[in-house]
């Protein structure tokens, strides 16, 4: 009975010191998840998105901004581990000194620092546009002032732009009574090129092709899809890669 008894205690004692105090314990057997790119990849998948206003830790459980958080996972030797907290999010840092598969380090870094740049345009004025859609309707500076602007930037060949379509229609439909918010894309493409692939493919989105220059030169952006929200003040607060990222950001700067 003693034995038993002296079992439960140490499973027990096993169980608190690996409980973050107030954060939750991880979510997942960091052993596991470290060692196996496909297991990494189903449960960045399901637990991550660097894009979320999350709690930052570090490995001794201290509190960090998002800056230095999303620094040290681009070194390589940082893992992202999400904790089992209800009444917000906590990701804690886990130092891994060599992965099992150089893929998982290499991916977090690619992650990490696209994430970076994005954060790090947040709180800044948009370039300054003067833009004409397929219609022939002007969007500049003026014509969305005091408006939330959302912002899709594609090209015709990203196989992901194309196939979150569907999902940015509902998006749209869903907002399409607010006068406060306007909707617009951006493509790489040639005018003609855009009206030729919208008669196959239903967009609803305001399209404004040959913005190349603008995307790469100007805003800098390098991964497609990518999606950028502008408060009504002219200033950029979210910039994330997904249609389930950018619905729960335009959410959240409604709610604002």
């Amino acid at each position: 009975m003693k034995k038993i008894i002296f079992c439960l205690f140490l499973i027990w004692s096993q169980f608190l010191s690996s409980k973050e105090p107030g954060y939750g314990i991880p979510v997942a057997n960091i052993k596991v998840i470290s060692n196996n790119f496909n297991s990494f990849l189903s449960y960045y998948t399901k637990y991550i998105k660097l894009s979320d206003d999350f709690v930052g830790l570090d490995v001794k459980s201290k509190i960090i901004d998002k800056k230095t958080f999303l620094n040290k996972i681009s070194t390589g030797f940082f893992f992202p581990m999400r904790l089992t907290s209800e009444r917000q999010i906590y990701i804690k840092l886990i130092k891994i000194n060599n992965f099992k598969t150089i893929d998982i380090s290499n991916t977090l870094k690619q992650y990490a620092n696209s994430e970076l740049k994005h954060f790090e345009m947040e709180g800044k004025k948009i370039p300054k546009f003067n833009f004409k859609d397929l219609n022939g309707k002007i969007y500049n500076s003026k014509s969305t002032k005091g408006k939330i602007v959302v912002l899709k930037f594609w090209f015709i060949n990203c196989q992901k732009c194309v196939e979150e379509m569907p999902n940015l229609n509902k998006l749209l439909q869903k907002y399409k009574d607010r006068n406060d918010i306007v909707f617009l894309s951006l493509a790489f493409d040639k005018n003609e090129q855009l009206s030729k692939f919208l008669k196959k493919k239903a967009f609803f989105y305001p399209v404004v092709g040959n913005q190349k220059k603008y995307l790469l030169q100007d805003l800098k952006i390098e991964s497609y899809p990518t999606h950028m929200i502008i408060n009504n003040k002219g200033l950029i607060t979210k910039v994330v890669n997904s249609y389930e990222e950018l619905d729960i950001a335009l959410r959240k700067e409604i709610s604002k």
